[in-house]
């Protein structure tokens, strides 16, 4: 069977600032795998390639086999890439449900004419309504969005990219800005993802990346220098210098 994602080769510079290096890496189906490296190593760069925000210098991405390097943003949403950022980007005026009924409604080519009656469209309800129970943001569908806290508007992203039908689902810091004391909740949601959904994690907060990772990659100044298994990763010394440094020498002791 193909990988669902494939970087090959995959490089990006502007001007004459290489941001990424020859990038490679695989995504099967069921994947867990966490994006990490210090600030400017090129995480969101290398994201923005994979979506197809910004085109590659060189190299090429390929799903299930199929190359995809040309295919802009809405074509590989349609193919099952989808992506959450790192601020939310919600309708804050609308009710929870509304928002993920309009990612429903596009993946469905429902057109938007309809939205004052397709959140409640048998079809539609049934199943903003289960992506919501699964969540357990189901008590808060006729809520807007501004009326809830940041860590509940995060879980709100998921389920809109999960209305979409990722095959491969990108999260930009799925934690960023939510208090510390709500990060489990996060985690938790990110567990409950179906099990066949190759998941790629950018983040920043350690504790949140060895507890979901089964595989970490690890960019520095744009070249994977590192990939491995959670423990493989804090034991690596090139990872240590660069990234982990005394975070490494508390895991490794705890």
């Amino acid at each position: 069977m193909s990988d669902l994602l494939e970087a090959r080769n995959v490089s990006r510079a502007f001007g004459g600032l290489h941001v990424t290096r020859d990038v490679n890496f695989k995504l099967a189906a069921g994947d867990r795998v966490a994006l990490i490296g210090p600030n400017g190593a090129g995480k969101t760069t290398l994201v923005n390639l994979i979506t197809g925000d910004i085109a590659p210098s060189e190299g090429q991405f390929f799903m299930e086999g199929d190359e995809i390097t040309g295919l802009s943003i809405p074509e590989r949403v349609r193919r099952g890439l989808v992506r959450t950022f790192q601020t939310t980007r919600l309708f804050a005026n609308l009710t929870v449900a509304d928002n993920v009924a309009l990612a429903i409604m596009q993946r469905k080519r429902i057109s938007r004419r309809l939205f004052s009656s397709a959140t409640e469209l048998p079809e539609v309800r049934a199943e903003w309504s289960e992506i919501l129970g699964n969540l357990g943001l189901d008590a808060h569908a006729y809520r807007k969005v501004v009326e809830l806290a940041y860590g509940q508007q995060r879980l709100i992203e998921l389920a809109i990219g999960l209305a979409l039908h990722p095959k491969v689902l990108l999260l930009d810091e799925p934690a960023a800005g939510v208090p510390h004391d709500e990060a489990p909740r996060i985690l938790a949601a990110i567990n409950r993802l179906p099990a066949d959904i190759a998941v790629l994690m950018i983040e920043h907060d350690m504790d949140l990346v060895f507890k979901f990772a089964r595989r970490v990659l690890v960019l520095a100044a744009g070249r994977l220098i590192f990939e491995g298994s959670p423990d493989e990763v804090t034991a690596n010394q090139d990872v240590r210098r660069a990234y982990l440094g005394s975070y490494a020498d508390a895991r490794r002791t705890a």
